[in-house]
């Protein structure tokens, strides 16, 4: 296996992401399988990163120095807070969307024209691409993405 850091075009996001192979890497590129975990951006290069070489065994390990008394550390929230925190937002948009018209891919064409003022004020909910989205908050139109993931209204058995 081998670890590359990835980023995508759109937001210039960094991850990490595990790989069989340099080849599969390739692979998986070429196909579109990869996407961005922020954004969805399948356009995703590898990124610079300094390799990982162990020390000599001659060597003497050096402890690292302490962080200095005046600098906060920050607790990572527990599991169970991030499960309610997460259960509240899911009951939220669960509780919004039916409120919401879904408009498809025709989200980002929906979203200029109201507020261009070529359609009424509406609540709408739909799919948008990187690229639609980041036009539309270029041109200062309020777009956000949900959350918590639907399955979109026409795939649903």
């Amino acid at each position: 296996m081998i670890v590359f850091d990835l980023c995508c075009a759109a937001g210039d996001h960094r991850f990490e992401a595990w790989f069989a192979s340099s080849d599969s890497f390739a692979d998986q590129q070429a196909r579109g399988l990869i996407g961005c975990p922020v954004c969805g951006d399948h356009a995703v290069k590898k990124a610079v990163m300094a390799p990982r070489v162990g020390a000599k065994s001659n060597q003497l390990t050096v402890k690292a120095p302490t962080k200095p008394d005046d600098v906060a550390t920050v607790d990572a929230p527990s599991p169970e807070l991030v499960r309610k925190v997460m259960g509240a937002i899911a009951a939220k948009q669960a509780e919004m969307l039916p409120q919401s018209r879904w408009v498809g891919r025709d989200f980002a064409a929906a979203a200029r024209a109201m507020h261009e003022g070529r359609a009424a004020e509406d609540l709408i909910h739909g799919q948008a691409s990187p690229q639609e989205a980041q036009a539309l908050r270029d041109d200062g139109i309020a777009a956000m993405p949900l959350l918590v993931p639907i399955v979109p209204p026409d795939a649903v058995n």
